[in-house]
């Protein structure tokens, strides 16, 4: 099956490119020119990717891309102008998987989605069907990339459900910061070691009871993070 993707961009210029180099590799795509149209598209339709331009009428990439997390997982990658590193996290912190700075290459951008593609197909066909990881209040069923906590779903992004899946799976393993940017992201990801951090951080703003003390994603000072098993508690 084709994959889907949605493009955003007020430039439709650049739309038109992305769009015509996307459907030569047998994609779909759809285009959206605003922050509203783009919402509206997204909350609609079930994409593979969407590609989000950070300065957007109506509403910006930023809004779009936290109000989409309210719904989706979908992975969104961030378009922007701005070279600021600032600008940058502020995308990862809400909730997009990536970003790519304008102007780039088509080629670039292209590798970039096939190489997120990939990894999610990769993921998903480890994943044995019904495979499902309990720890104490926290399950994390592998097969449908859902977590819970007291029966209550949790909406993780995909880097955030993929750090946690990669710790969850080998529990106590201390994986420093490169490594993790290495295993989730891919090698010759062009981020550095705060975007583990900031996925860190919003991972335990969502599955931890008190994310200054997490329970389940752990720091090992000087080291990295690593996972922590815990006896199921008693109702």
């Amino acid at each position: 099956m084709a994959k889907k993707v949605l493009v955003v961009d007020d430039e439709k210029l650049i739309v038109k490119g992305i769009r015509f180099s996307l459907e030569q590799d047998g994609m779909v795509v759809d285009c959206a020119y605003d922050g509203e149209e783009a919402l509206k598209l997204a909350s609609e339709n079930t994409y593979d990717m969407i590609l989000l331009d950070l300065m957007l009428p109506k509403m910006d990439g930023f809004e779009v891309c936290q109000q989409i997390r309210d719904f989706s997982r979908v992975p969104i990658v961030m378009l922007t102008a701005r070279g600021e590193d600032m600008d940058k996290i502020l995308g990862l912190e809400y909730g997009a998987d990536d970003y790519i700075t304008k102007p780039f290459n088509i080629l670039e951008v292209k590798a970039r989605i096939k190489a997120i593609m990939r990894r999610t197909a990769e993921e998903e066909s480890r994943n044995e069907k019904g495979s499902v990881i309990e720890n104490g209040d926290l399950i994390v069923d592998l097969d449908g990339r859902r977590v819970s906590i007291k029966d209550k779903e949790i909406n993780l992004t995909t880097k955030e459900f993929d750090l946690l899946e990669l710790m969850a799976r080998n529990p106590g393993k201390v994986y420093g910061r490169e490594q993790l940017l290495n295993l989730v992201w891919g090698e010759g990801y062009p981020g550095d070691v705060r975007t583990v951090d900031v996925h860190v951080r919003r991972l335990r703003e969502k599955v931890e009871l008190n994310p200054s003390d997490p329970e389940y994603v752990r720091t090992k000072w000087g080291t990295g993070y690593y996972y922590q098993n815990h006896a199921k508690k008693e109702s």
